[in-house]
């Protein structure tokens, strides 16, 4: 009985770990951001940058604290988390505080249309949405798991200081993400 209940215990703790390695997403605190291009969709309209320009956003904001998405849903709890993160940037302009949207997904095409959507559910004003040219699973350097709906990485300027990633958007709290801009402010 003593080694059936040790079993079990050792099965959940495992399962517990499993779990929790699915939903690590994408470079971690201590993490360098590396460079990566994108074309820009939609939204950030008076950033300089027409849509159908591919750059890096990353490297283009390298020298600011900078809130970097990467997710495969429009669920309404991502649109809130980018709303959220919109008036962030308005609050925090004197610390040039950044943000870009990745889409991703299976077909280019369709995830273009998907970014210019979310821009305008979103009504974002200062946050460009783009599509990685490795859109699949964002560029490869980043280690995004294929598993995780949202990951939310928070650099100041190329250097993680948090990563938020949930394997289903339910999980998505937004008030996780706006409370960790501190930390790259």
């Amino acid at each position: 009985m003593k080694n059936l209940i040790v079993t079990g215990l050792a099965l959940v703790v495992s399962a517990s770990v499993a779990l929790a390695e699915d939903v690590k997403s994408g470079p971690q605190t201590g993490d360098r951001l590396g460079a990566f291009y994108v074309t820009k969709c939609a939204g950030a309209e008076t950033d300089g940058v027409k849509e159908g320009k591919e750059l890096c956003y990353r490297c283009r904001n390298s020298r600011k604290p900078q809130v970097v998405i990467f997710t495969r849903s429009t669920d309404p709890k991502v649109v809130d988390l980018i709303k959220k993160i919109d008036k962030a940037i308005a609050s925090h302009k004197a610390e040039k505080l950044t943000s870009f949207v990745n889409v991703l997904g299976d077909d280019q095409d369709e995830l273009q249309a998907t970014a210019r959507k979310l821009a305008k559910t979103s009504g974002a004003k200062a946050i460009p949405f783009v599509v990685p040219n490795e859109f699949e699973n964002g560029p490869a350097n980043y280690g995004i798991n294929p598993k995780a709906a949202v990951t939310v990485i928070l650099a100041n300027q190329v250097d993680v200081k948090a990563n938020v990633s949930v394997k289903d958007v339910k999980e998505l709290k937004a008030e996780e993400v706006i409370a960790n801009i501190k930390k790259i402010l």
